[in-house]
């Protein structure tokens, strides 16, 4: 399987509030557009579209999305993807969604063959403090 020539995987650096952003004024820093991939200890899968891949991370992981994600305590992620411009993530998002199962898992294998949260160092704890224990992973 061919991976798309902007993936980012599991060697990536933690990302940072206003990462890759130079120090030019908010007009002239281009947004940044993910298509993620969580999955619960079981692996079932969510594929999800964000400008802001931190924050809305943090939001699965503190149960903070209703749904299917928090039903089914899907907060580890296994795959991300960035894009400049929304619509080419949306479609992109569309397009992982009408995949099989199998072509799914296959991305990630590619990707991130030990399954590692991608996310694990992205926070310092102080997100989960009031947070209830039950939605914590590890």
């Amino acid at each position: 399987m061919e991976a798309p020539c902007n993936l980012v995987c599991h060697s990536a650096p933690a990302l940072s509030e206003g990462e890759g952003r130079s120090k030019k004024s908010a007009v002239d820093v281009a947004k940044r557009y993910y298509v993620y991939i969580l999955a619960s200890r079981s692996l079932n899968l969510y594929t999800g579209v964000t400008n802001n891949l931190k924050r809305r991370v943090l939001e699965h992981k503190l149960g903070q999305v209703e749904g299917f994600t928090k039903k089914y305590r899907i907060e580890r992620l296994v795959y991300f993807q960035e894009f400049a411009r929304a619509r080419e993530a949306i479609a992109h998002e569309k397009q992982i969604k009408a995949w099989r199962r199998e072509k799914k898992l296959a991305l990630i294998r590619a990707v991130n063959p030990g399954w590692v949260d991608l996310a694990e160092n992205w926070y310092d704890g102080k997100e989960f403090r009031h947070a209830d224990p039950s939605l914590r992973s590890g």
